[in-house]
């Protein structure tokens, strides 16, 4: 059985490492394993013989990384980094292959330092060049690493995340509204939902200037949820303080959850009237499909690989358009067969993501990889 290595340092971030946790069970069936990363995080897929861990704890994006890299990995067949600060020094892999998400520190380099912005127009170039294939999650990521990187279009494979349909779906709404009432009490019965961060390609000030514009009966009905803890989003300068500086009556009408565990996630898209995703920049975007898969409407933006990922699930509006959204939420809002047209075709477009196939299809590249008489799917 041939030998893979994989970085698994980032096995507790909030993208990365959802992609990570449900793809690795999978691999075990093909591969013998050997993951890098913490102990103590991995120990969850120590089930089978066929999985090894070892210790790697260097952080990302440093130059002790680099040496730890070099001296971790064994030799293997193949070696897989699941993020583009990939090992620059040689390593003992027979191949190699990387997954890159998305180009957001090239296409947002104004938010970055000039160390930042060296570091990711250095690491994205090699990791294209010392990878035999590319993994990207999106057309149009894919179409974003040939912009910004000396990429080959035929080394970029497009393989869509998944979703966890034993996580994500819908739930009786009375038991779900309970449970929700006994982890956050102070939770408002109805309201539109945000789940996301405070970087600016999340694009929360977009929301928060059309929330401010709704009708005064719809505010007073459905008041805003952001999934997170309130000190994380209000810094001094942070677009959500000066909204609420324009707006006194926005801070009262704004609930932070604090931070939500993933066991909670469901429960809040399940209770939502309707979930918000604004972001003017990703790489594919799993939040609106969770949503779907739970019952709730989704409104989203036209924006990068939105549009790819939800379909026709959606309504859409320009993440520049602050009045559109406005419109487009008091749309769904106030007009329950649109809502129902919403749900019922969220069910089906989030029916159309698995991590099994998302698995499946990186098992194919990896195979190709080591025999190219096989296709990739």
């Amino acid at each position: 059985m041939p030998s893979l290595v994989i970085d698994a340092r980032m096995i507790d971030a909030s993208g990365i490492g959802v992609y990570l946790r449900n793809i690795l069970p999978y691999l075990a069936t093909e591969f013998t394993v050997t993951l890098l990363g913490d102990p103590s995080k991995l120990q969850v897929f120590s089930w089978s013989q066929k999985v090894k861990i070892l210790p790697l704890e260097a952080p990302i994006y440093s130059l002790k990384e680099q040496w730890a890299l070099k001296t971790a990995i064994p030799p293997c067949d193949l070696f897989w980094s699941p993020h583009y600060n990939i090992p620059l020094l040689p390593i003992k892999a027979a191949h190699r292959v990387v997954t890159i998400h998305d180009t957001y520190h090239l296409a947002y380099r104004h938010t970055l330092s000039l160390a930042q912005r060296v570091f990711a127009t250095t690491f994205l170039n090699a990791a294209v060049k010392l990878s035999e294939r590319v993994i990207t999650v999106s057309a149009f990521s894919k179409s974003e690493i040939l912009r910004y990187t000396h990429a080959s279009k035929k080394n970029i494979q497009v393989i869509p995340n998944g979703l966890n349909h034993e996580t994500y779906k819908k739930l009786d709404l009375a038991e779900t509204k309970a449970r929700l009432y006994e982890l956050l009490p102070s939770i408002p019965p109805s309201f539109i939902l945000f789940v996301g961060n405070v970087k600016p390609h999340k694009n929360l000030k977009t929301l928060l200037k059309a929330y401010a514009t709704l009708p005064p009966v719809l505010r007073k009905q459905h008041q805003l949820v952001i999934a997170g803890k309130k000190d994380g989003f209000l810094t001094p300068d942070s677009d959500l303080a000066n909204a609420f500086k324009e707006d006194l009556a926005l801070e009262a009408d704004t609930f932070f959850t604090g931070y939500v565990p993933d066991e909670v996630l469901p429960l809040l898209y399940n209770s939502a009237s309707l979930f918000v995703f604004p972001s003017v920049y990703e790489g594919f975007g799993l939040p609106p499909l969770e949503a779907m898969a739970c019952g709730c409407p989704v409104v989203a933006s036209t924006a990068a690989s939105i549009r790819e990922v939800c379909g026709e699930a959606a309504l859409y509006f320009d993440p520049q358009e602050w009045k559109q959204l406005a419109r487009q939420m008091e749309a769904v809002l106030t007009n329950e067969e649109l809502q129902s047209t919403l749900i019922q075709a969220g069910d089906n477009q989030s029916k159309n993501y698995s991590w099994y196939r998302t698995a499946q299809t990186h098992l194919s590249v990896f195979r190709e990889l080591l025999d190219p008489g096989k296709q990739v799917n």
